[in-house]
């Protein structure tokens, strides 16, 4: 390796979740070549499924995905080590993501199990304080399996004065919200988009135009683009297949490039990631790459990489990604990790 490095941290399953894993690791990336060397467990936590960072302060914040959900919050070091800060219930089962507002003065956390989602406070140095809102989604989808009951499965704030949006698989909803930062208390705005009945919508990403959202459906393996409008309203642009290949199709992680330009689809159950041309009417699928596993159940895109985390494969693949065509080109073997569920720049 030559140049700077980076060290980027992983989440991953732990026993309690059926994982390998004993907690949020960290590995050294090299810039220039993307190759990733594993370093360390640097803190023992259980099930820190998904990572996030504070805006402004060297502070990382993992949800512990567990039937007494919780969030937890390090220090970081200046090389990747963390120093416990606190430890906070969410007040419902099994968080599965977590977000801090962009001012970074709250961080929220969707309560997949329990299907509703937590505010809590940050202070100066961005430490979680104890729970100012508890909002409990109601309803359900077709699927008597999957959607007996809501299940929050992302929440995306906004930027500025826009909405926070909170994806339910179980309800077939995306329901859009504003933080009082005062109070700490989420009011709706407006009624919930309902999506395509049986869609299951996991994650979505918005666009760097500020005017797009891309949303995938867990369930019925699409991505669907809307408009995202001046009241924080969706009208949907368009609706499209999240792969090309046959088979059982479960899309977990979406995102674009930072150009706009491409946007990425992990797809579980053919193990693909799907790269769709973002420059049309449409997304239009452009090419679609094994991973080399079965179960990609999360991505980060850095700089000009994309990293692969496979929960069943045990492993991170790296992709090299070429800015004018968004094709991706492996990037050494697979780096062996127990369970990974995220991969946190």
């Amino acid at each position: 390796m030559n140049g700077r490095v980076e060290v980027v941290h992983i989440g991953c399953y732990t026993a309690e979740s059926g994982g390998r894993g004993i907690g949020v690791m960290t590995a050294r990336r090299d810039p220039a070549s993307g190759t990733l060397t594993l370093l360390d467990t640097v803190a023992p936590t259980a099930s820190p499924s998904f990572l996030a960072r504070h805006p402004t302060r060297p502070v990382l914040y993992a949800v512990n995905e567990l039937a007494d959900g919780a969030v937890s919050a390090w220090r970081v070091g200046p090389a990747g080590e963390l120093t416990p800060l606190a430890s906070r219930a969410t007040g419902g089962a099994e968080p599965c993501h977590l977000a801090v507002l962009p001012g970074g003065g709250h961080l929220v956390a969707a309560n997949y199990g329990g299907g509703s989602v937590t505010v809590f406070p940050l202070d100066s140095a961005g430490v979680p304080g104890e729970r100012t809102d508890l909002v409990a989604h109601e309803g359900h989808g077709p699927d008597p399996q999957r959607q007996e009951r809501a299940h929050a499965h992302m929440v995306s704030p906004g930027p500025a004065d826009g909405p926070l949006l909170a994806v339910d698989l179980g309800t077939d909803s995306v329901y859009r919200y504003d933080l009082d930062p005062a109070s700490g208390r989420l009011t709706p705005r407006g009624a919930r988009l309902r999506t395509t009945p049986g869609a299951g919508p996991r994650h979505l990403t918005r666009h760097p135009d500020g005017r797009r959202v891309h949303l995938v459906g867990e369930l019925d393996a699409t991505v669907t683009t809307y408009e995202l409008t001046a009241d924080g309203s969706l009208r949907e642009l368009s609706r499209v297949n999240a792969s090309g290949r046959p088979g059982h199709v479960q899309p977990s992680e979406i995102a674009v490039r930072p150009d706009g330009n491409f946007l990425y689809v992990a797809n579980r159950g053919v193990g693909t990631v799907a790269v769709f041309d973002l420059r049309g009417d449409r997304p239009d699928l452009v090419a679609e790459v094994e991973t080399g596993g079965e179960w990609p159940r999360h991505f980060a895109l850095i700089g000009e990489h994309l990293y692969v985390a496979d929960e069943r494969a045990h492993m991170i693949r790296t992709f090299r990604v070429d800015a004018s065509t968004g094709a991706l080109e492996p990037v050494d073997e697979p780096l062996p990790v127990p369970s990974p569920t995220c991969v946190l720049p």
